[in-house]
């Protein structure tokens, strides 16, 4: 039986975001509201081209198109796994066949855990870790936990050439139906919200527990990379003078009003919504 996926996706074409980089996009319908959610991924050309996460397995055929579109998978010379999360690993097999030339870069956590549903050639892995860096021809990348996390195995990586951070599911804000570009584009009381909807419910619950001054730290650290564009897996592109307030966001994130779940009776409405079996 072919998979179908339980959410519809809705197709968007890669966008250049800065400098021999893109966002490979994929967006569905949340559920229980009517938002829209992204789930992006990332692919930096270069002289050595790095793919940034893999996709989901909903949208494969998409994905492999958008991202072998732009780059040919025998030139790919390294795989970044983020984290765990299905969203981010999706077609990690299929990338790794593809691109026989490819080093996959992810964490010894990473690696640990998800041993047991994915067989890594080891022999192509390199272990990256919070703080540590890679030298490629034409650029460094680093390697920086980002503010918030759900999974320990979670690295984000900053581009020193192009200034470009890729954030991983901080920073997370559902889109109106309208399917906004950017969070300029947001209702800023909608921004905030999103924000603390998703980080405390669907990210980081633990926000609500946390010190606030060695939270705050941990953000002002990845603010002080001097990021110039923020590329989140869940949502639109942050740039320029929405850089910092989307960290003073997160700064107040365990101190904000968070709006609630959608509940059982969500669930139940859109059951009845459903075709019979």
């Amino acid at each position: 039986m072919a998979y179908e996926p339980a959410v519809p996706t809705i197709i968007r074409p890669p966008e250049r975001i800065a400098a021999e980089t893109w966002l490979i996009h994929q967006v569905q319908e949340a559920l229980g509201a009517p938002l829209r959610v992204y789930l992006n991924s990332m692919v930096i050309r270069g002289a050595e081209p790095v793919i940034v996460d893999t996709g989901t397995v909903a949208n494969r055929a998409q994905w492999l198109d958008d991202v072998f579109g732009l780059v040919d998978p025998a030139d790919v010379r390294y795989v970044f796994i983020s984290h765990d999360d299905v969203d981010h690993t999706g077609n990690l097999a299929q990338v790794m066949e593809h691109c026989p030339n490819a080093t996959l870069l992810a964490s010894w956590a990473l690696v640990e855990r998800f041993s047991n549903a994915f067989e890594f050639p080891l022999q192509r892995c390199r272990w990256v870790d919070d703080g540590s860096h890679l030298d490629l021809d034409d650029r460094r990348l680093r390697f920086v936990r980002p503010p918030l996390w759900d999974s320990p195995t979670t690295r984000g990586v900053f581009d020193t050439s192009t200034e470009a951070y890729w954030a991983v599911d901080a920073f997370a804000t559902p889109c109106s139906p309208a399917v906004e570009a950017t969070v300029d584009e947001l209702d800023p009381e909608a921004w905030r919200g999103g924000m603390a909807m998703f980080a405390h419910h669907a990210l980081s619950p633990w926000l609500a527990m946390v010190d606030n001054g060695r939270y705050r730290h941990h953000v002002e650290q990845v603010r002080a990379l001097g990021a110039t564009t923020i590329a989140s897996a869940h949502s639109p592109l942050i740039t320029g003078a929405s850089v910092d307030p989307a960290f003073d966001l997160l700064v107040d994130l365990p101190n904000v009003e968070v709006p609630q779940a959608p509940d059982q009776t969500v669930h139940d409405a859109i059951v009845s919504q459903l075709p019979a079996a």
